[in-house]
This record gives C-alpha cells, sequence and structure tokens, in this order.
C-alpha cells in the first residue's frame, strides 16, 4: 500500500473584505490542495485541487471571494 504525505505545506492570511481568513496548500503527490478558511468562527468555506499550487490556490480564492460577498450582502441586510 502506498501511502502519500503531505509536502510543500504553505499557510498564510488573507483579508476578504469583511472577513479574514486563512490560506492552506500542499502538495500530495502531482495534485495540489487549497483550503479557504475563516479564522473567526474557524469554517471551511472552500476546497479546491489543481496541478501546480497557483492554480489550487487561485480557484479556491475565487469561489472564497464569491462565498464571502455574497454572506457580506446578507450581513449588511439585517
Amino acid at each position: 500500500m502506498n501511502i502519500l504525505q503531505p509536502e510543500e505545506y504553505k499557510e498564510r492570511t488573507e483579508s476578504i473584505p469583511p472577513f479574514e481568513v486563512r490560506v492552506m496548500s500542499y502538495r500530495l503527490g502531482a495534485t495540489y490542495h487549497c483550503t479557504v478558511y475563516n479564522l473567526d468562527p474557524g469554517a471551511v468555506i472552500v476546497r479546491s485541487d489543481g496541478t501546480t499550487r497557483n492554480e489550487a490556490e487561485t480557484k479556491a480564492l475565487t469561489r472564497a471571494k464569491g462565498r464571502l460577498a455574497s454572506a457580506a450582502h446578507r450581513l449588511n441586510e439585517d
């Protein structure tokens, strides 16, 4: 059985106003995986993968920005 270990782990904080998010990415085999999650309360917003780190992070951040814009709009309506 071949068990893959995460490699090239990278984590950073970004601002997608009005939210602060953490972007975590790593490589498993030939595929990069990226998770974007909200720092408060710590919920996963989106997961994505790609053949490069840039592709995985770009796809994840694009989807996260859309979801967070929708959430910010709902917060402003209240």
